[in-house]
């Protein structure tokens, strides 16, 4: 393995607590990813609720639990390897593996799949499926989760069927220990490799060169992958929310902006951060730097336990309010409109501020939900301005606390000091 398995206790506590989440008599069903069709071998991209019950990085995995007044009984399907997967794949879990991995005991071949839904299907009283409820998924192409819902409606027209989304969502908004060092092990590493970038960028450089000294940096360390598609945009492209081209070269004067992040066991750090080209900023990209360094700080010291997510942004956009003008951007009359939350605020920051991170970049939880202890939020306010080609914005990943938060990104340089000094290398 690449990385560190969390151990088989944490997949364990997870299958418990979400047996005394669901009703006696019921049970759930639940598949891994599939691998996308190809000629060639694209890696698997794990269902994030499978594996947060089962540690299991393999596709064609099936979680099988039954519920019972004072227990459950758990049942975890493998796909059988054999010599000609072996020669042209690898070799595949063995189910004492599997024991090892998830701390399931019953392990079977997937080829029982049929017969045990026969067995158990008709007797339970409702059957928990997942069908993705996120509301940044949108699935034109039907995942393996939905297809197999689909086939148990075929051969079970009567049986009721639930989805455990909104349950498995819940479990997952708090992080449990073991995620969290594998999040600040996902947050050291992209550290690790953006110091090492500050050196490589300069005026003629590929924005594609950088994703791919990056990619060297990442995967050397452990992860197999950014956690998603990384955004090098540079000149007029930083005001370009989701710019993923990545084909321009940089030139000198003009910032760089970088929305990045690695993975480190299927958890993930989510990280921008945007620098000069040359190495130093004009005193205007220092003035809109210094802005929105502002509001993340600002950000930080309100994201704490008991506020309200949608509260908490609006503070940060009347906030941002106050840098807009500094900068002579908006006008304190048109603040005055609607001093509580000016709309003219989102002609220059136009995203919200923060959102769950864990397993998913945009992980799942409540849409609007009190901030608690144990969440672990982005926080990355920006400021665009078309007209002049600049676009800042700053992300960190932070885990709210009991008493104080704590910055898993907290070592990576911030202070445009930092960044010129560390570019002047």
């Amino acid at each position: 393995m690449r990385y560190e398995p969390l151990p088989s206790s944490f997949f364990a506590g997870n299958r418990e607590e979400l047996a005394s989440r669901l009703p006696a008599g019921s049970m759930l069903i639940l598949h891994a990813n599939d691998v996308f069709p190809t000629d060639g071998t694209f890696a698997l991209h794990q269902n994030a609720n499978l594996f947060y019950l089962t540690g299991v990085d393999q596709e064609e995995t099936v979680l099988v639990m039954t519920i019972r007044e004072g227990g459950w009984d758990e049942i975890l399907l493998l796909r059988e390897t054999n010599e000609q997967i072996a020669i042209w794949e690898g070799a595949r879990l063995s189910q004492e593996q599997a024991r090892e991995l998830s701390g399931i005991q019953d392990v079977r071949w997937t080829d029982e799949y049929d017969a045990l839904l026969e067995a158990l299907v008709p007797s339970a009283s409702m059957v928990f499926v997942e069908a993705n409820q996120h509301p940044r998924c949108t699935c034109p192409v039907e995942t393996r989760n939905a297809r197999m819902t689909k086939e148990l409606k075929e051969k079970f027209p009567d049986a009721v069927l639930k989805n455990v989304y909104e349950i498995m969502a819940d479990m997952r908004q708090i992080k449990k220990p073991e995620e969290i060092k594998a999040l600040k092990k996902a947050c050291d590493i992209t550290n690790e490799g953006f110091r090492e970038l500050l050196r490589f960028i300069r005026p003629g450089v590929g924005e594609w060169q950088i994703e791919g000294f990056l990619a060297n940096e990442f995967i050397s360390r452990g992860p197999r992958k950014f956690s998603f598609l990384p955004i090098i945009a540079s000149g007029k492209d930083t005001c370009v929310l989701h710019y993923i081209q990545n084909d321009k070269r940089c030139e000198d004067g003009d910032l760089v902006l970088m929305d990045i992040g690695t993975e480190y066991g299927n958890y993930n750090s989510d990280m921008t951060r945007t620098v000069p080209v040359n190495g130093k900023f004009t005193p205007r990209q220092r003035a809109v730097y210094e802005s929105v360094l502002n509001m993340m700080t600002y950000a930080k010291k309100i994201l704490r336990p008991g506020i309200l997510k949608s509260e908490y942004e609006r503070l940060v956009r009347v906030f941002a309010a106050g840098e807009l003008v500094k900068l002579g951007l908006i006008t304190p009359s048109q603040v005055a409109e609607k001093p509580s939350d000016p709309p003219i605020v989102r002609k220059y920051y136009m995203h919200g501020c923060s959102h769950f991170l864990g397993l998913d970049v945009h992980d799942v939880g409540e849409a609007n939900p009190v901030v608690l202890p144990g969440m672990v939020f982005t926080v990355e306010p920006g400021i665009y301005i078309a007209e002049e080609g600049i676009g800042i914005r700053l992300e960190n990943d932070v885990l709210i606390g009991e008493t104080e938060n704590i910055d898993l990104l907290g070592d990576v340089p911030l202070l445009p000091d930092d960044i010129e000094r560390l570019m002047a290398r």
